[in-house]
């Protein structure tokens, strides 16, 4: 296909240059076509350009019967910017090769700190959208992780306080905290504890450098391994969650929510778990407030619970999706905060009643 090109674009101007026949010729034109195939093509395509426009060039102004200067003026000019072509062309690929690289480890990067959906355990099956508003960054200030533990499914969602790369670092450092504490922890009030700590200890640092502290709003939910339908959930300070189930959609009445992560030494009492009823065959939704907090171009917010209603009687496939594309059709630009959305379903079938 290169070389078709190449020749039927040389052809066309080298016919209209001898058929014309006027005084201003049209085959020093030529002399661009190798920066053209630099920009798009590969280094041999460019240097096989480069060749070819100096051997019709040489060849048509014999044929044209130019003057001698005129022919080693175009050659000159021929062979520097086929050299100069080339050397661009090397240059953009090599360009491309690192961004590219750089990517791939973005996104091998991405993976390991926020695990790629879809997501199955023993307890639930999770999918959702993630999408920081920092176009290059892998990994924003709302995240989320499943940790699977000898007591069950354990999940965080969560959203740092602003954005940049120091809400990013505390992010990271709560989710190195939650994969720990996850496991070790027998309790889901242990576990939030420690997240409480590492925020804190974050912080503190993070001050030290000149930084503003970070606070950090979470939902912690524990899926236990028994068969009951109960889910416990320590409220951080973070929208509940929803839930979608026999036609209808409501939000979990989870009582008056703790402070968020980082200010625990200011709260008058500690951090209480609740319990909720998370029936088989319902779907649970959770997300960051870059989906309560989108608003369209009049100024109006994007009403959350209106749209499950809508959906409740026939929830789409992929609720995370559907309720993503919804929202940019209803924002009409994009994202202008992280976004994190988790829909969780139970495993298997209800267990047999007695």
């Amino acid at each position: 296909m290169f070389v078709v090109g190449l020749v039927v674009v040389t052809f066309v101007i080298v016919a209209l240059d001898v058929i014309t026949g006027t005084a201003l010729r049209l085959f020093p034109l030529l002399i661009f076509l190798p920066a053209i195939v630099s920009a798009l093509g590969a280094v041999w395509q460019t240097v096989v350009a480069s060749a070819w426009v100096l051997v019709v060039e040489v060849c048509t102004a014999f044929y044209l019967r130019a003057a001698p200067a005129e022919i080693l003026l175009a050659v000159g000019f021929t062979g520097v910017f086929g050299v100069l072509s080339v050397i661009g062309c090397r240059y953009r690929v090599s360009r491309e090769d690192e961004v590219y690289r750089l990517r791939s480890a973005a996104t091998a990067l991405q993976e390991l700190i926020v695990r790629p959906l879809p997501l199955r355990t023993a307890q639930v099956t999770m999918d959702g959208l993630y999408h920081p508003v920092e176009e290059e960054a892998a990994v924003g200030g709302d995240i989320y992780d499943v940790a699977v533990s000898r007591r069950g499914t354990r999940v965080i969602i969560a959203d740092v306080q602003g954005k940049g790369l120091s809400a990013i670092g505390t992010a990271l450092a709560l989710l190195g905290s939650f994969r720990e504490a996850a496991y070790r922890e027998e309790t889901l009030t242990g576990v939030v504890a420690a997240l409480e700590n590492s925020v804190v200890r974050h912080n503190f640092f993070a001050t030290r450098r000149g930084e503003v502290e970070r606070l950090v709003t979470a939902l912690v939910l524990d899926f236990g391994p028994e068969t009951n339908e109960s889910v416990e959930v320590v409220n951080c300070g973070h929208i509940p969650p929803y839930i979608l189930h026999d036609g209808d959609a409501y939000q979990v009445n989870l009582g008056e929510p703790a402070v968020p992560l980082g200010l625990a030494a200011l709260a008058k009492s500690p951090r209480r778990r609740v319990r909720f009823t998370f029936p088989y065959g319902a779907t649970l939704l959770l997300c960051t407030d870059g989906v309560t907090e989108a608003r369209d171009p009049g100024g109006h917010f994007y009403p959350l619970e209106e749209r499950l209603h809508a959906w409740a009687e026939a929830p789409p496939g992929n609720l995370a999706s559907t309720l993503g594309e919804d929202l940019r059709v209803f924002t009409r630009s994009m994202p202008r905060d992280d976004i994190a959305i988790l829909s969780v379903r139970r495993t298997g079938p209800p267990p047999s009643r007695p």
